[in-house]
C-alpha cells in the first residue's frame, strides 16, 4: 500500500484560498496580524485535511523550541517522580514541554546528559539534587537547580533546616528526650542535621545516636537495624528521606516492636508512599509544586542574576509520631 503523502502548507493555503505566508502567520502566531474570518478559515483547513506543521523548523524560526531539559539524580525515587510531574505541569500551564532524563547520581552522567539536552536546543536546564558543581560556564540557556545550590546557577530549595527542626519539636512536644536520626548526605553535615540538632539544643537535650547512610529503603533499614542495636536506642527517630522512613519501619517491625508505641517516627519529603505505610508517617513534606511553579517561572522570565530561593515546608501529622 503506497505511503500517503504529507499534506503541506501549500495544501492548506489552496484549500483556504489563501497565500502560503498567511498559513504561516495562523501556525506562528505572527509576525503579521490574521483577519479573524481568514484566521478561521486556516484552521478550519488544518483540521479538515490533518495538516501536522513541522515542530523543529517551527522552533527554529521562532528561535525556541519551548522545550525544558530535566536531569533527576533516580527516576525511581518517589520524590523525585513527583517534583517531575509538578514541573511538566508548570510547564505545561506556560506552553513548555519537558524532557526528563536521569543521572543516577554520577557526575560524570550529568555532565554528559547536559550536554545532550543542550545539543537538543532545550530553552532551558532544571538540574536537581546533583552530586556536584558542574561547569555551566559554556551554555547560554538559562539554567536553575532545585534542592541543591550551584555557585554560578539560581536554585530553589525547601527550607530543610527549619523544616527538620519542626519535625524533632513536635516529637519533643510528645515527650519523647532521646531522639534518633537517620541522614544521608555524606560529606559536609545536611541542613536536616542542623536543624535536628537546633530543635535538641532548644529544649536541652543531648544529641541522639546518629546512623548515617544513603537515601535508599536499604539504607534506611540498615540505619534503623543499627539505632535498635545502640545502648542509647532512641525512644523516637527523624529520618532525612520519606525511603529511609521506609526502611526503618521495617527494621522496626522485625525487631518486634510497635510505631509509635515504642519508637515514633517523623519523615522527611512527604511524597505520597508514606500515607500508606503503617502506620501512615508524619512528614516535613517539600513544597514541590511552589519549587516547580517557581523554576519554570525563572526559566522564561529571568531574573538573570544568581539567586538562592527558598520555600517552607509542612509538617503534615499522621500516626508515626503518636497524633
Amino acid at each position: 500500500m503506497p505511503k500517503a503523502t504529507p499534506v503541506t502548507r501549500n495544501d492548506v493555503a489552496q484549500y483556504a484560498g489563501v497565500s502560503s505566508a498567511v498559513v504561516s502567520y495562523v501556525v506562528n502566531e505572527g509576525p503579521r496580524p490574521v483577519a479573524p474570518e481568514t484566521r478561521q478559515r486556516v484552521l478550519e483547513a488544518i483540521r479538515v485535511l490533518g495538516y501536522r506543521p513541522n515542530a523543529t523548523a517551527r522552533a527554529l524560526r521562532m528561535g525556541t523550541t519551548r522545550t525544558f531539559g530535566l536531569i533527576t539524580p533516580d527516576g525511581g525515587n518517589p520524590l523525585f517522580a513527583e517534583l517531575a510531574k509538578a514541573i511538566d505541569k508548570a510547564a505545561s500551564a506556560r506552553g513548555y514541554v519537558v524532557l526528563q532524563t536521569g543521572a543516577d547520581g554520577d557526575p560524570a552522567t550529568e555532565r554528559s546528559k547536559v550536554a545532550e539536552l543542550v545539543a537538543r536546543q532545550v530553552s532551558g536546564l532544571v538540574l536537581v539534587a546533583p552530586t556536584e558543581d558542574p561547569d555551566l560556564t559554556e551554555i547560554d540557556i538559562p539554567v536553575i537547580a532545585i534542592n541543591r545550590v550551584l555557585s554560578t546557577v539560581s536554585s530553589v530549595r525547601p527550607q530543610y533546616r527549619a523544616g527538620a527542626r519542626s519535625g524533632v519539636e513536635h516529637l519533643i512536644g510528645h515527650g519523647h528526650r532521646r531522639i534518633g536520626l537517620v541522614v544521608g548526605g555524606g560529606g559536609r553535615r545536611p541542613e536536616r542535621e542542623l536543624g535536628w540538632r537546633d530543635a535538641l539544643r532548644q529544649a536541652g537535650l543531648e544529641d541522639g545516636p546518629i546512623a548515617r547512610t544513603t537515601f535508599s529503603r536499604h539504607g534506611g533499614y540498615d540505619a534503623g537495624r543499627r539505632l535498635l542495636a545502640a545502648t542509647n536506642r532512641p525512644t523516637a527517630i527523624l529520618a532525612s528521606s520519606d525511603l529511609q522512613a521506609v526502611g526503618v519501619l521495617r527494621a522496626i517491625h522485625e525487631a518486634g516492636l510497635r510505631v509509635p508505641d515504642d519508637i515514633a517516627i517523623v519523615s522527611f519529603d512527604g511524597t505520597a508512599e508514606t500515607e500508606y505505610t503503617w502506620p501512615p508517617l508524619t512528614v516535613v513534606r517539600q513544597p514541590l509544586e511552589r519549587m516547580a511553579q517557581h523554576a519554570v517561572a525563572h526559566l522564561i522570565d529571568g531574573p538573570t542574576a544568581v539567586a538562592a530561593k527558598t520555600f517552607p515546608a509542612e509538617l503534615i501529622l499522621r500516626r508515626s509520631c503518636g497524633c
